[in-house]
């Protein structure tokens, strides 16, 4: 039976109070038609019994397979451990730690996050999260146009290697504030930034340069030189990060001859959070303390009491239900902490070796099936030079057309990059992690052979 506060004597009270004769009558402003909507489209109620084989019925249609897909969401091994402990009561119910008196355990979790994040960056400073990857992209722009004091111009370059969802995302947030989004275009050969065309900015007024490392195409950027250029001519730099990479990569505080990247973002998918059909994920973000005042979201610090013991406390709230919405960095910093639990559990878990563990059996395995595959006739990587646990290949036949009959062998062998990139015809992003074995990748190399086998005969006849 649910429960109910409110007896008809209270409610009878309250609607007096108020000068209305019935609960109804709150809703007047709101057309009937509206109101009085039919529900005869909707079935009649099923038993509990019955509610039940339907959903085992549906799960059983999400059949496994294996899955070639990458582009911003990693089938990494998640191990049993993690989510045993962030389901736990005090985690997984847990809300914002506002009354620290009651909530040591999440705000040293938080900590202990924050500290983990400054280390694999190698940023001063990281916040309790974001939404997803996209969103923290937004921010850092947002972040770096009050942060650049001395740009009056709102200009922000965008490579075209950034994923293009975040890039949609950062436009849709920050276009209509007035931020100008510039296309920085990719070589062509290399796929990562066309560094001769920075040329065309050199001296302007550019507020910031967002570095992604590794890009979209799984290209490895020449970082250092793009976070040179945006200091030498006066704009923020912004690395957008895979933290994984980071095992393997050096972070981002060390990018450059100078101090680094100024802001880092990423999506923190990878540490722990299965794909879920797109979520719930969590958006890292960290900076240079000198720009802290102008991170969104929350800081955790710790401090001691009067008697000397450790305490945590949220030490940095700039959001617009803290302080004046005039003076607040944003109003979607999220803390997203049952994500943040199952990250810090989950590098805690790993550690550095294993974490490097993991990046390096990525990048060997997709070495591996990219040999495999442009071993088929016709199937040729596009573009050259180093790569993480991605790769851009070109096929001999309609990608769209070859991912759909692979997916009827249940391989889910990437992502068709035409909608993306025009220029990119026939084109498929594959990735591979840690959890590919050698008989996986020879189970894709058989099935897309034997797919373009197929669609030859077929022209042909």
């Amino acid at each position: 039976m649910p429960f109910i506060p409110h007896t008809d004597d209270d409610i009878q009270t309250m609607l007096t109070a108020v000068g209305v004769a019935a609960i109804d009558d709150l809703f007047d402003e709101i057309d009937p038609s509206l109101r009085n909507v039919s529900l005869d489209g909707i079935p009649e109620g099923a038993s509990e019994q019955a509610i039940t084989r339907l959903m085992h019925e549906r799960a059983a249609r999400d059949a496994g397979g294996l899955c070639f897909i990458g582009a911003g969401a990693y089938e990494h091994h998640v191990p049993a451990a993690v989510w045993e402990v962030a389901t736990r009561g005090e985690f997984y119910s847990a809300y914002t730690p506002y009354q620290p008196e009651a909530s040591q355990g999440t705000l040293q979790l938080v900590y202990e996050y924050q500290t983990m994040m400054c280390g694999l960056t190698g940023m001063d400073v990281a916040n309790a999260s974001l939404y997803d990857g996209a969103s923290a992209l937004a921010e850092a722009v947002l972040m770096a146009v009050r942060a650049n004091r001395k740009s009056r111009s709102n200009r922000v370059l965008m490579p075209a290697g950034v994923h293009p969802f975040y890039r949609e995302v950062a436009h849709n947030i920050c276009a209509n504030q007035g931020v100008v989004f510039e296309a920085l275009e990719y070589e062509p050969a290399s796929g990562t930034v066309d560094l001769n065309a920075l040329e065309r900015w050199a001296g302007e007024d550019v507020t910031a340069l967002v570095i992604p490392q590794p890009n979209f195409f799984g290209g490895l950027e020449d970082v250092n030189t793009l976070t040179d250029w945006a200091h030498t001519n006066g704009a923020i730099a912004i690395g957008v990060i895979n933290p994984v990479a980071l095992a393997l990569l050096a972070e981002p505080g060390r990018w450059g001859s100078g101090e680094g990247a100024d802001i880092v973002v990423g999506e923190g998918q990878p540490l722990g959070a299965p794909m879920a059909g797109g979520g719930p994920y969590f958006g890292i973000l960290c900076c240079r303390k000198k720009h802290v005042r102008q991170m969104p979201g929350r800081v955790v610090g710790r401090t001691q009491d009067i008697e000397g013991r450790d305490g945590y406390v949220l030490t940095l709230q700039p959001r617009e239900q803290h302080i004046r919405r005039s003076k607040a960095t944003s109003n979607i910093c999220t803390n997203q902490g049952l994500l943040v639990t199952a990250a810090t559990i989950h590098m805690s878990l790993l550690g550095p070796q294993g974490l490097e563990s993991v990046a390096a059996a990525s990048v060997a395995n997709t070495q591996a099936l990219v040999e495999r595959l442009t071993a088929i006739d016709g199937v040729e990587r596009v573009f050259d030079g180093p790569c993480f646990h991605e790769c851009v290949l070109r096929l001999p036949a309609a990608a769209d057309a070859v991912l759909e009959a692979l997916a009827e062998k249940d391989i889910f062998g990437g992502l068709a990059l035409r909608p993306f990139f025009g220029s990119l015809e026939n084109c498929v992003l594959v990735c591979a992690t840690e959890t590919k074995t050698d008989a996986d990748l020879d189970a894709y190399a058989r099935a897309l052979s034997d797919v373009l086998d197929a669609r030859a005969a077929a022209s042909v006849a």
